[in-house]
């Protein structure tokens, strides 16, 4: 069984997570700059297993696109092509800003760490996949 690997697309920066190779928990793995993420994930692919992607899909509480609905298609495009034999799920993003943001003060850390973009990105991966791996339980 592989990993599920779990994508928060932006317009500069991309955060990851993945599960373990049970498929039972979801970590940060990483931020990278979204130009280069293609790239990371080609290369992450040669050392590890992946099952699946899972991808964040921005909507408006009405569920009509925003600002960010035609970066992440564009990006399916590429993933898709890049990519061809894997799984792609879409899941809803809606509010997980927020959520990394309240997790992150909930977690007790510092405020300056809390303003490093990059975590707000790895954890709204996270709960992107949990999310993901909740409405796929049996």
């Amino acid at each position: 069984m592989g990993r599920i690997l779990a994508i928060d697309y932006g317009g500069k920066r991309t955060g990851i997570a993945v599960t373990d190779p049970l498929q039972l928990i979801a970590t940060p793995l990483e931020m990278v700059r979204s130009h280069e993420l293609i790239a990371f994930l080609k290369q992450y692919l040669q050392k590890e297993t992946v099952d699946a992607f899972v991808v964040g899909m921005p909507k408006k509480l009405d569920n009509t696109d925003t600002n960010g609905t035609l970066l992440v298609n564009r990006f399916l495009v590429q993933l898709k092509k890049e990519f061809a034999e894997m799984p792609v799920h879409l899941i809803d993003e809606r509010f997980t800003s927020k959520m990394a943001m309240d997790t992150m003060i909930a977690g007790g850390m510092k405020k300056k760490d809390r303003r490093i973009k990059g975590n707000v990105d790895k954890i709204s991966a996270v709960i992107i996949l949990q999310s993901y791996m909740e409405s796929n339980r049996l």
